[in-house]
């Protein structure tokens, strides 16, 4: 989504490369780009008039640090001012103890309102705490119908009243019955329009009086761009919400709400949709999307994605079998639907810092190349895939799966030999270190035993001071994505 703002953001580093400091005429060309990427991102107006003289007058007023090049400060202060745009903090949604937490899903119609209430439902489930969904959209055809089919999917009640009964009634019935059976979280999905109405904020307004929520989220299309903060600001004057929801943050949209939104409402945005699937919901972290939007990658979302999908005792399995040399093409495939699970290949790889650069293309000749490995990996035996040095000596088995496949003979080779090659390459790395390369996986690892790069290193904005020296624990690892 960012893809188009990193890359003028970058342009804008490249005017600074090459000076020995920054300076208030050497900063003007690299500003120029900051607001023409941030104009059309679709960043609000007047938020691009206050983040380029806030970055303008902390950029001359910066000390450049020993052995920073200027364009690393300013990427920094840059970095900073993205983080202060959106809201600096994650804010978590609210959880009354000792009593049923009520959440108000409000929004337009075609934002993603019913399936982003799906989709809070889960991501609450997966913290063990139990939900109630309460279906109060009586005026679009099958919305009932999609909120029930979701809810089953999730394994997720819902509550309803079919379509002849009134949205407030079954809201506050909805709420009774939470609280009757000890439901930790009720979740009420609203009616929406096609456009602000006086009749849509009333029956809001009613429902909201009936319910008293402890949160009413907003869900907002983020590909409307700047209007998606003026949407967000009118609902908060005339109902009072308490944070907002992005949906299709995976899209091509321009990323202009996600900056707009906590400067112009003053709501903060808590949780973005990034795809289709009812498992597609992040909390908002505002250093996480700034790192995104400099192209540094974000590593703790993947980190937080992958520990969501891989069970301990079958990672430790699996690094006991990277170090004896006994992975296979079982535990290849095991990994390969482990991948899938956690989202697309693209959207994985840009947040591995360095790897925003991937093309379009590149990424999908690696989608293509994941299922190919996958058919010809289906059409080997149960015995083929525990054992591949099987099909490096007999030419007739590579023949058969080729066959079975769809591909060709000399595919499947390719196949074996990679992965072989693969598998030598995983033993050394686990025990220690590849042979003439012991600065990335020897000793001599700058990141390892609790070390933070230098200040100004790119994948950390202005750096950090080494981490004091803790008693080191046996590590485990997670095995091979």
């Amino acid at each position: 989504m960012f893809d188009a703002l990193s890359d003028r953001l970058e342009s804008a580093w490249k005017k600074l490369r090459g000076q020995d400091k920054i300076s208030k005429s050497n900063i003007q060309d690299a500003l120029r780009e900051v607001r023409r990427a941030l104009l059309e991102a679709d960043v609000n107006l007047q938020v691009v008039k206050d983040f380029i003289s806030e970055v303008e007058t902390k950029a001359q007023g910066a000390e450049v640090i020993s052995g920073v090049r200027p364009d690393q400060q300013f990427i920094k202060i840059v970095y900073d001012e993205l983080v202060r745009v959106m809201g600096e903090e994650n804010v978590p949604l609210a959880e009354v103890t000792g009593k049923t937490t009520v959440v108000l899903m409000a929004g337009l119609q075609g934002t993603g309102k019913t399936t982003a209430t799906a989709k809070l439902a889960l991501h609450l489930r997966k913290q063990e705490r139990s939900c109630l969904l309460v279906a109060t959209d009586i005026y679009r055809p099958a919305a009932i119908d999609q909120l029930i089919t979701l809810g089953k999917q999730i394994d997720v009640p819902v509550f309803e009243l079919g379509i002849e009964a009134d949205p407030v009634e079954i809201a506050r019935q909805g709420v009774e019955r939470a609280r009757a059976e000890g439901i930790n979280t009720v979740i009420i999905d609203t009616a929406g329009r096609l456009q602000i109405d006086e009749g849509m904020m009333a029956e809001l307004a009613r429902i909201k009086a009936v319910v008293e929520p402890d949160e009413t989220l907003l869900v907002v299309d983020s590909m409307t761009g700047q209007e998606a903060a003026n949407l967000t600001r009118t609902f908060h004057d005339q109902i009072g919400i308490t944070g907002a929801i992005l949906t299709k943050m995976d899209g091509d949209s321009r990323g202009g709400a996600a900056l707009s939104v906590r400067q112009i409402s003053g709501a903060p945005i808590k949780f973005v949709g990034v795809g289709e699937k009812v498992e597609a919901l992040q909390p908002f972290y505002p250093e996480r999307m700034a790192s995104r939007i400099l192209g540094m990658g974000d590593v703790l979302t993947l980190v937080e994605k992958a520990q969501e999908e891989i069970d301990l005792a079958d990672a430790e399995k699996m690094q006991e079998k990277i170090l004896s040399a006994k992975f296979d093409f079982t535990d290849f495939l095991k990994q390969m639907r482990l991948l899938k699970n956690m989202g697309s290949l693209g959207g994985i790889m840009k947040m591995i810092p360095g790897m925003n650069k991937l093309s379009e293309d590149q990424l999908k000749q690696g989608e293509t190349q994941l299922k190919r490995c996958e058919a010809m990996i289906n059409s080997m035996t149960g015995k083929e895939r525990r054992d591949p040095d099987l099909l490096s000596s007999s030419p007739s088995r590579r023949k058969r799966i080729a066959a079975g496949s769809g591909y060709r003979e000399a595919d499947v080779s390719k196949l074996v030999a990679d992965f072989q090659k693969m598998r030598s390459l995983m033993q050394q790395m686990g025990q220690g270190g590849i042979p003439g390369m012991p600065g990335m996986f020897g000793g001599g690892n700058p990141l390892a035993a609790g070390n933070r790069p230098a200040p100004g290193w790119r994948g950390y904005p202005g750096g950090a001071a080494p981490a004091k020296k803790k008693k080191e624990k046996k590590k485990k690892g997670f095995g091979t994505l």
